[in-house]
């Protein structure tokens, strides 16, 4: 199939594509890496009357680490995360969901902010940006603005941004001394969508978790918070006698926590199984990964 006519704007600036946006509002789409957008018009789901293609604007493309956090820009592509032993280092979860995110050729080409603003509840960055409390930077011919992860996914495909706005970076908690992360996710076959994934963040000191954060993904209309079940975890000794009964209560607590539903590919229960077995893997992995022994539940 073939698209719907469009009007096609490259702008030469931030500013530039804020006015365009502003123009024209909802009948305005950016153009980032296309993996989404590009289908989507072929197929006539999509029918903007102009498209804007950030792609060359340089101040989007930065990557900046300070003050223990990474501030990555909108328009660098999610290979990056698996090709920069620095990105790697600092940002041990998002390099551990990466491989997973469509394949290696989509990665060249899709973009961080891009993934992030389709807001796709089965979407792997987003649930990597919502585990680490990781925050967006959306600008505007009004100025600009912080909006924390939990608040940026609404629904299933609709993030917080306003038509006329641009997310222009993406601002990633660094990974910092204790802390472990893992992350699973079980799919049909490689580079489909995953049925339910989860990623866990811990903080280990003393031989105790002292703070953890646990995120379950694809498994309700957008990326949520098992905050209930990773408050179990914090005092346990995750590698004693009672750590067996915490990591199994708490993915206990997250399977409950999930919102999943029917679809062809597979039932409301099996996803809420899924949650459960995949929770105590990626706790393992998060504990074992603080200790420095691991990094991914794979």
């Amino acid at each position: 199939m073939k698209p719907p006519p469009f009007r096609y704007v490259r702008p030469d600036s931030v500013e530039e594509a804020l006015a365009v946006l502003s123009e024209h509002g909802e009948e305005a789409k950016v153009l980032a890496g296309g993996c989404s957008l590009v289908p989507m018009l072929n197929m006539r789901l999509a029918r903007p009357e102009v498209l804007v293609d950030v792609n060359r604007l340089e101040a989007l493309s930065g990557v900046a680490c300070d003050n223990g956090s990474v501030t990555i820009g909108a328009t660098v592509r999610q290979a990056a995360l698996e090709r920069s032993p620095q990105l790697r280092r600092e940002l041990p979860l998002v390099a551990a969901c990466t491989p997973y995110i469509g394949h290696f050729v989509t990665r060249n080409r899709g973009t961080i902010g891009g993934s992030l603003a389709h807001a796709d509840a089965r979407g792997e960055l987003p649930l990597a940006l919502v585990t680490l409390g990781g925050s967006v930077l959306a600008q505007s011919q009004r100025g600009q603005r912080s909006i924390a992860a939990e608040d940026l996914f609404v629904y299933h495909f609709t993030s917080a941004l306003a038509h006329e706005e641009l997310l222009t970076a993406v601002h990633w908690p660094a990974a910092g001394p204790g802390w472990g992360y893992g992350f699973a996710e079980t799919a049909q076959r490689h580079g489909d969508y995953a049925l339910a994934m989860v990623a866990c963040a811990l903080a280990r000191r003393d031989g105790a978790v002292v703070e953890a954060r646990l995120g379950l993904g694809a498994v309700a209309d957008r990326p949520l918070l098992a905050s209930e079940a990773a408050e179990v975890l914090v005092g346990q000794d995750l590698g004693g006698p009672a750590g067996d009964g915490a990591v199994a209560e708490a993915a206990r607590l997250a399977a409950a926590a999930a919102e999943p539903f029917d679809d062809l590919h597979a039932s409301a229960a099996y996803r809420r199984r899924l949650v459960a077995v995949l929770g105590e893997q990626v706790i393992r992995a998060a504990w074992e990964s603080a200790s420095g022994t691991s990094g991914s539940a794979g």
